[in-house]
């Protein structure tokens, strides 16, 4: 005889057999799949030319974790910082606009306002906790641009973008969001002795740590190879000999000014951009360990070309080939100033060994991380546009196709400059001069070394015309220049 639990089980099977029969179960709501976002790490480096890695094509420097990361993924040959210089770059990041339209077009201590929502903030409204590390430049203390009050759930590192010169500052910031916020200075590690961007590296890994069980996006900036070329004597050492000569001997030492000197100015160098390598390689092999690598997208680039400055000069920018086969360096408008390496490394969706030319900036990176994260929000007037195509299928967005890039710069006089498809305009406006327009095509001349403006009028009257188009009249002082 059977017992009265079997025989309930076999009746309860019996009607589940005929329901699905009928196909009455089909109309049962189903649990919908859980959505993993992705984490994602953006690191960037500070005045890294275009040519300074080896998967760009450097010989003389040793990149192999940037290396692996590029044969892993996507790596973009047309990238573009947000301008030639260090803050309004972070803030066409931030913020989804070029410096045509965005509040911080230029260099010095100007404040993120209430208004400008910027990445950070769209990310915790999905959930992500958020983390920068290094160099901020957006809001000093006691700003509207304060880390805490723009989204950043933890922040250590440098407010000021002076603070950020110095790789042995012994003090740094560090910022927690709470009801009762946390805004301190702390000592780094061994004080004097910490090199800056070491400590910065190890409060990231962290992060990382303490976050695994959740979706988080990394920022960190770093301040290297920023123009300070001082650093420990083991990071030095790898580009000396056994007697701790420079093995790119003869060397120009610079006895330091506003920058701290250094005798072997291209061994350090070297090795700071080596130690960057040692970073990203660190990142991976953190994110391997917990087994958060394959759901995690991991971005690297630069804030703008190399610099000449610290130590530094147009000869050892040409000993490197720092900028490849560009013209120009960090404070130009040409492509040496802007143009910097990106790579996009994300096992589970990206496949390796993908290259991509399709021309992309930072500004693109707000709204391709609103879209991953499953943001509903729509801002307004953005100049970049969502890169998720590229990324999953190595496809450029269609939207996209005849889209324009604009950069401006508020030193030196006034400068512009706009690329559309193959086509780019440069101009340069200097009180009391003539206004100077150049026009080159990229396909053809890489390296703007011939300018077709005298010969190709009908193109430089169109391309005048979105350059005069692509911005708006800074509400900013500070960046009204020349009448512009």
């Amino acid at each position: 005889m059977k017992s009265p639990k079997i025989t309930f089980i076999v009746s309860i099977l019996f009607i589940v057999s005929i329901l699905a029969g009928l196909g009455i179960l089909a109309f049962i709501p189903k649990a919908s799949p859980k959505v993993v976002k992705p984490n994602i790490v953006y690191i960037m480096a500070d005045d890294l030319g275009y040519g300074d890695v080896g998967a760009y094509g450097q010989e003389k420097i040793k990149t192999p974790n940037l290396d692996q990361m590029a044969a892993d993924g996507l790596r973009f040959t047309s990238f573009y910082a947000g301008s030639t210089v260090c803050a309004p770059s972070r803030c066409s990041l931030m913020t989804g606009k070029h410096t045509g339209h965005s509040y911080i077009r230029g260099n010095g201590e100007i404040p993120l306002r209430p208004q400008d929502k910027i990445l950070p903030q769209y990310l915790q409204e999905q959930g992500y906790t958020t983390g920068m590390f290094g160099k901020w430049g957006l809001g000093d203390m006691n700003t509207t641009g304060m880390p805490d009050l723009k989204g950043w759930s933890k922040f250590t590192g440098f407010l000021h973008h002076v603070e950020a010169h110095f790789q042995f500052p012994g003090i740094v910031w560090n910022f927690v969001q709470g009801n009762k916020p946390i805004r301190e200075r702390v000592r780094t590690e061994g004080g004097q002795s910490s090199f800056a961007n070491d400590y910065i590296e190890e409060r990231a890994l962290e992060f990382i740590d303490k976050n695994k069980e959740k979706p988080f996006f990394l920022y960190l900036s770093l301040t290297i190879p920023h123009a300070e070329l001082v650093t420990t004597n083991k990071i030095l050492s790898r580009y000396q000999d056994k007697d701790g000569n420079s093995v790119f001997a003869p060397e120009k030492p610079y006895p330091g000014l506003h920058y701290g000197g250094q005798m072997q100015p291209r061994a350090a160098y070297a090795a700071v951009v080596s130690r960057i390598d040692d970073y990203v390689g660190d990142v991976r092999a953190k994110l391997a360990e917990l087994g958060l690598a394959e759901n995690t997208l991991i971005f690297f680039t630069s804030d703008n070309g190399t610099h000449v400055e610290g130590g530094r000069d147009h000869d050892d920018v040409e000993f490197f080939r720092s900028s490849g086969p560009l013209r120009g360096v960090k404070r130009d408008m040409y492509e040496g100033g802007i143009r910097v390496p990106g790579i996009a490394c994300w096992p589970s969706t990206i496949q390796p060994g993908q290259i991509t030319d399709f021309a992309t900036a930072n500004w693109d990176w707000l709204p391709t991380l609103l879209e991953l994260s499953g943001s509903p929000a729509k801002p307004t007037a953005l100049d970049g546009t969502s890169l998720v195509s590229l990324l999953k299928k190595n496809e450029a967005p269609k939207a996209a196709t005849n889209r324009t890039l604009y950069w401006e710069f508020h030193e030196r006089g006034f400068s512009q400059c706009l690329r559309q498809g193959d086509w780019k305009i440069v101009r340069f406006v200097e009180t009391g001069q003539p206004t100077k327009t150049e026009l080159y095509n990229l396909a053809d001349d890489l390296g703007e070394q011939n300018d077709l403006a005298p010969t190709q009028p009908a193109e430089l009257q169109r391309m005048t015309k979105l350059l005069d188009a692509a911005r708006t009249r800074s509400v900013h002082p500070a960046f009204v220049t020349a009448g512009y």
